[in-house]
């Protein structure tokens, strides 16, 4: 069982914060063709990690197995450790409890055929809680960290599927959160959400750092600019260089195909 007071290390390079998550030698192949190799990398406590890079760079097979996602992909092999909480994910018969740990929200929203009420308050029910009044605060709670209490308060008990896409979103995210989650991943969850509603869920992750870890892949390199304190960027299979977001950004990143793809060469 993944528990939440297990003591992690501390992060390498002077930073004082415990790493949460830490990567080694991960590789990943899809009845044996590669799609990553040899990551390793760390994630901190407290921080946005921002994983940027083009399309079929590894980037979603990476957060499939920081979770044993992977475990429903037929033909997905993964070698390597992960860490959580300084435990092997791989080796824990309790998967429910892991993921219960970590939140995921993907690319297109995923209601569930249910109310809005009952979408967030599902995996708390699922733990065991049954009073109303306890489930009451918990919707209350998860929907307003997620910025939508004030639009939806008065139609709880509408159908989730109802709502806008970016209220689905939104939802989404208040349903992962309904886990008190450790970590939260975000798979390039502003992918059909519009504008406006990106940056509501941009404020709502950055009060969300104060709580938690968040990993967020994104196909905005400019997004992982506003959001990641650091960023990691994959190409091919390959994660090629971490570092300081705003040094990847401001010309001190050490390898070449970093800065062509961050400045829009490629992509």
């Amino acid at each position: 069982m993944v528990t939440a007071n297990a003591q992690p290390a501390t992060s390498a390079g002077g930073d004082a914060r415990a790493v949460k998550l830490s990567v080694r030698n991960l590789s990943i192949a899809y009845s044996g063709t590669p799609a990553l190799s040899g990551v390793n990398l760390e994630v901190r406590e407290n921080e946005i990690f921002g994983i940027i890079g083009p399309a079929n760079s590894g980037k979603t097979s990476f957060l499939k197995a920081l979770n044993r996602m992977n475990d429903f992909e037929v033909g997905m092999q993964v070698q390597g450790e992960v860490l959580f909480n300084g435990r092997n994910v791989n080796t824990l018969k309790n998967v429910y409890a892991l993921r219960s740990r970590i939140g995921v929200v993907f690319p297109l929203p995923v209601g569930l055929p249910m109310t809005i009420y009952e979408n967030v308050a599902l995996s708390p029910r699922l733990r065991g809680i049954k009073e109303k009044r306890q489930l009451d605060e918990i919707v209350e709670r998860c929907l307003y960290r997620a910025a939508l209490w004030d639009e939806v308060k008065d139609r709880l008990n509408s159908l989730g599927s109802l709502l806008s896409g970016g209220q689905q979103q939104r939802l989404t995210i208040a349903r992962a959160l309904s886990q008190d989650p450790e970590i939260l991943f975000l798979d390039e969850f502003s992918i059909a959400v519009d504008p406006v509603t990106t940056m509501r869920i941009e404020d709502v992750l950055k009060d969300l750092r104060e709580e938690m870890t968040i990993v967020l892949v994104t196909n905005l390199v400019q997004q992982a600019r506003r959001l990641a304190d650091r960023t990691a960027f994959f190409l091919q299979g390959e994660c090629v260089e971490i570092g300081e977001t705003e040094d990847l950004f401001t010309g001190k990143a050490t390898d070449q195909r970093t800065i062509d793809y961050i400045e829009g060469r490629f992509g």
